[in-house]
């Protein structure tokens, strides 16, 4: 299927590269489907774009490579809804807030995004009762530099 895209232009995305949001994407009720496009040259960055609405698109990345003790347990609903067998059909996501300097981005890890690599399904997880916030810099020593 073709698609109109916010950073790659028009593309063509296969039904086996769409993953379904049931609930979609808080604050995108309505978004139920988004492909992962990778940004080039790097293995971190990828794009979450909407299948249906060109304009939306989230910059997101792999956590763990710059938060190496980022750590959670999703409740059993969430592995229900995302028949989660086991943990290696399982990428997780955070969405980013790039800022004009890009040394100066943000990652929310209290709302991560669980995918399930064998369904296709996924899931932006809101973490209570944890220390997590919606804006960790993922580049600590610039903004301790600034302060």
């Amino acid at each position: 299927m073709e698609i109109q895209t916010k950073y790659h232009g028009n593309i063509t995305v296969e039904n086996k590269d769409i993953w379904h949001f049931d609930n979609g994407i808080p604050g995108f009720d309505s978004e139920k489907r988004f492909t992962l496009l990778p940004l080039p040259d790097n293995e971190i960055f990828y794009i979450l774009q909407s299948v249906q609405t060109p304009d939306l698109g989230f910059v997101v990345a792999n956590p763990f490579a710059f938060f190496e003790d980022y750590d959670f347990t999703l409740e059993d609903s969430v592995t229900e809804q995302l028949e989660l067998e086991t943990t290696e059909n399982v990428q997780v996501f955070v969405i980013l807030t790039v800022k004009e300097s890009f040394q100066e981005t943000t990652a929310n890890l209290q709302a991560p995004l669980i995918l399930n690599y064998k369904n296709k399904r996924g899931k932006q997880v809101i973490l209570n009762n944890t220390n997590y916030r919606t804006r960790h810099a993922i580049f600590p020593e610039t903004q301790e530099k600034k302060g």
